[in-house]
Parts: C-alpha cells; structure tokens; sequence
C-alpha cells in the first residue's frame, strides 16, 4: 500500500488540488442556479430551468427564494437570500450534489476560482474569503452543503449568519 504524506492522497497529488477537480466536475455535471449580486428576477428563470419548486420565506429585513428539485427530502435545495431592493445576497444549498457554482456565483466566480486554487495546509471544509466574498462548501458523496454571500450586498440590519 503507498504511503500517504501529510495533506496528500497516495498519487502525490495534494488535497487542496484534489478538492479543486472534484469542485471542478461538479461545475460540469450539475444545474445551474441563481446568480450571486443579480435582482430577484434571475429566481423564476433558475426554478423553471431545474423543474424546480419555489417557496417564498419572508424574515425581517430579507426574502428567502427557495428552489427545491428531485424528489422531497432528498433532492438538491438552494435558498437565495433576496434585499429588499431586490438583490440577492447571499445564496446556500445542501443536497446529493454541489450546485453548478459557476452559475451560482456568476461574477464573483472567477475570484472564488482563483482563491481555491491556492494551496491550503487546512483538511476539511473548504471557506474562502477573497475581499467581500465569502464562500464555505464542506460535505461528502451524496451529501454537500455550502453558502456563499457578498458582505457588501448584505442589507445593513441584516447579519451574514443569516445565510445558511
């Protein structure tokens, strides 16, 4: 059996690269989502693409946009956490799959890209803060979850916990 260095799977390939490959291919074979910074308008366009549900949550100072797809309680949800000027700030999901995150974060992608693919001496969740970015995905086969939100879009009254 190879030996397994610290912080590298047998192949010598290290882990934060390993994660980066696996977040790479979910890119390719899931949904797309919302759009992280685009008006509310992009959650109709998302649940129509998936044949997903959509639930309307309201809470003190935002609106929650849930879109659910594949069968209950086992299917991929996203929330879209929505400004009351329309702006969604803040997104999270959980289910058997990550989100296309390309989609998801739209803009903000590229700088999520090149945040991850830095070299990291930390096992576990991935959380990445590149300016006012904040992106944290942690999970296993079958089961992720993860949230992403621009601290600036974040309505003042609200707080960043909120997005989960």
């Amino acid at each position: 059996m190879p030996r397994m260095e610290c912080g590298k799977w047998p192949s010598g390939v290290p882990a934060s690269r390993w994660l980066g490959g696996v977040l790479a291919v979910a890119l390719l074979v899931a949904p797309a989502w919302a759009v992280l910074g685009q008006q509310v308008q992009s959650v109709l366009v998302d649940r129509a693409r998936v044949a997903g549900r959509l639930r309307q949550i309201r809470a003190t100072g935002y609106t929650i946009q849930q879109i659910s797809s594949g069968q209950p309680g086992r299917g991929t949800v996203i929330r879209e956490y929505v400004s009351p000027s329309g702006m969604v700030f803040g997104v999270s999901w959980h289910g058997p799959r990550i989100p296309n995150l390309r989609a998801l974060l739209g803009a903000y992608f590229t700088r999520f890209q090149k945040a991850a693919a830095q070299p990291r001496r930390v096992r576990g969740p991935l959380r990445i803060q590149s300016g006012d970015l904040v992106v944290e995905s942690a999970g296993h086969m079958r089961a992720f979850y993860g949230r992403a939100f621009v601290t600036k879009l974040i309505p003042h009254n609200v707080s960043a916990a909120v997005v989960r």
